[in-house]
């Protein structure tokens, strides 16, 4: 009698516990999947169907202009190759630099390397506009430490072009790159260190030691800061729109989406745009923008999800 009973409140338990669980999966499932399925449905309306009270999800006129409209304005083919350029280029040189700086506070132990990493912390947590303003001021005046004037009388004015962009990635100052070196330091520490040990007495140097032998064993990490690196870069409108003004990348022509529509439509008069319509051009531009980033990720998400649970990130 007391086995039955201690049994079924083990039963009542699991379901209990079911129950929160899946609660608590298709809550999140809601969450995030919401305003895809919005703009989703937003984009195949006609803009009759903006006005119609019995219209939410399901249109009654189906239309593809507005994917037509937003693919000229945004000259989207351009724009895409553009910005896949921009993201590989940034995520291939901030891969390479944070896997350095990450082995060298994890195995290179120096005078103030604790400071030193204290300090790749404190990039994660200072918000990175209390620091745009001295960035641009030295990105609009480059000088190199005083090297460039020396050479051509002169400072560089580094915006509106790439170089904002290879420099901090090849300095391992890139957008995220305080929690890309972390990945890579912690999971360096948690190499065994006679594999180095073995590579140092057969004659490798640190070099070679970390090329050949660290770098193989660092793939997860590898996967992981890549995956990270090329969604973030992608998605970033607060640097891309700081440093590029007139050049096509995602981020650019989506914030001038609304205005480039006004020109089509009414010659510049924005006032004179439905601002409704404007809005589902919009939610048009956001999801193709976000339509290579799903494809990529139904190629690679075996791939990411393994190397996020060998990085440890969620532990």
């Amino acid at each position: 009698m007391v086995f039955a009973k201690l049994l079924s409140i083990e039963i009542w338990k699991k379901w209990l516990w079911s129950f929160v669980r899946y609660t608590l999966i298709i809550g999140l499932s809601f969450v995030i999947l919401y305003p895809i399925l919005q703009k989703i449905s937003t984009a195949i309306k006609h803009k009759s169907d903006l006005y119609s009270p019995i219209v939410i999800w399901i249109p009654q006129n189906y239309s593809f202009d507005n994917f037509k409209q937003v693919i000229q304005i945004m000259d989207y083919w351009v724009t895409l190759l553009n910005t896949f350029a921009l993201s590989s280029m940034t995520t291939l040189l901030t891969a390479i630099s944070c896997a350095l700086a990450g082995y060298g506070f994890a195995r290179l132990k120096f005078k103030g390397s604790n400071l030193l990493f204290a300090g790749v912390i404190l990039t994660i947590l200072v918000p990175p506009t209390t620091i745009l303003i001295p960035i641009y001021l030295n990105l609009k005046d480059f000088t190199l430490m005083g090297i460039i004037p020396l050479l051509t009388g002169k400072s560089v004015n580094l915006l509106n072009s790439y170089w904002p962009f290879i420099l901090t990635s090849l300095t391992a100052n890139s957008l995220k790159a305080g929690l890309y070196i972390f990945i890579f330091r912690q999971f360096f520490r948690g190499i065994p260190k006679e594999i180095e040990e073995a590579a140092y007495i057969d004659g490798a140097g640190i070099g070679k030691t970390f090329t050949r032998i660290m770098l193989p064993n660092a793939i997860p990490a590898l996967i992981t800061v890549t995956i990270f690196s090329f969604v973030w870069q992608w998605n970033d409108s607060f640097y891309t729109t700081t440093y590029l003004t007139s050049s096509k990348v995602m981020s650019t022509q989506l914030s001038s989406l609304p205005y480039n529509l006004a020109i089509q439509l009414e010659g510049g008069a924005t006032s004179k745009v439905d601002p409704f319509y404007q809005s589902m051009v919009q939610d048009t531009g956001i999801l193709l923008a976000m339509l290579p980033l799903i494809i990529i990720y139904l190629f690679v998400q075996r791939y990411f999800v393994e190397s996020i649970e060998r990085t440890g990130i969620v532990g």
